[in-house]
């Protein structure tokens, strides 16, 4: 596995990187060697926060874990993402859309589902033309943090969703 591994307002000094290329390396088990890991340390007051990404073939697995201590939050990362692959797995697999990134024994082994994803409840809606400021606006109406609607610019089905800091994103299908 290969580490890109970067720092905003932190200095990535030998014993944190030693720290992720430990802790972020158990992974390697899964994946085959040429696989990138992306990770981002950054702190925020008293947040220690890492982000990490790996993209693979037609998806991206990624975790984001916040706590006061940064090596705390690079434990907790490593297990979110240990168990996200273990738990889809299958899925990715079954649509054969990212598992040439991942090693032959990890395919082949059988991990027990540890939460079966369930839809409990499916809405039904019309989707008006309105542009991506007006969403917003609509969203925020609805008190929900994204909104669905047709994009009156593009004619394409878009997302808008809340960000921290009062901020807006938008999601766009590629074309």
């Amino acid at each position: 596995m290969k580490f890109i591994i970067l720092g905003k307002n932190i200095e990535v000094t030998p014993g944190l990187r030693s720290a992720v290329e430990d802790k972020i390396g158990k992974l390697e088990k899964y994946f085959n060697p040429d696989t990138e890991a992306h990770v981002t340390l950054s702190v925020e007051k008293d947040r220690q926060k890492i982000e990490v990404t790996i993209p693979v073939k037609g998806n991206i697995i990624r975790s984001e874990q916040v706590s006061n201590d940064m090596y705390v939050s690079i434990d907790l990362v490593e297990e979110i993402i240990e168990r996200q692959l273990k738990k889809y797995k299958t899925k990715l697999i079954a649509k054969e859309q990212s598992a040439g990134c991942f090693k032959q024994d990890f395919i082949e082994k059988d991990y027990m589902d540890e939460e079966e994803v369930q839809i409990v409840r499916t809405k039904k809606f019309d989707i008006k033309p309105m542009y991506p400021e007006d969403a917003c606006v609509q969203m925020e109406l609805l008190g929900h943090n994204f909104y669905v609607f047709c994009n009156a610019e593009t004619d394409q089905v878009n997302v808008v969703y809340k960000r921290k800091g009062n901020t807006y994103g938008l999601i766009e299908p590629e074309v």
